[in-house]
């Protein structure tokens, strides 16, 4: 079994970081492109949002959360944990 590859957005918020799947679960577009507003993250195509904290849909089309994973600093470095 081949596995795909993962892509993540990371956005460092008032000293915290945050990773949210590069994919918004309406129709695959990238997060990444999109505005972000505060713990918000708009897609650039439809304009579907998501909470960067829980990968919750904050308006239609989506209506299916993306996956948010836990980030790790360590000597300076920043780690995903996916």
């Amino acid at each position: 079994m081949q596995s795909g590859s993962l892509f993540v957005c990371v956005y460092l918020i008032d000293g915290a970081y945050y990773a949210i799947e590069d994919r918004c679960s309406h129709d695959d577009g990238p997060l990444c492109e999109g505005d972000r507003d505060g713990f918000c993250i708009e897609c650039p195509r439809h304009g579907a949002r998501f909470d960067l904290r829980t990968g919750e849909p904050l308006s239609l089309p989506a209506t299916e959360p993306v996956d948010v994973f836990e980030v790790v600093v360590r000597g300076g470095e920043v780690f995903v944990q996916a």
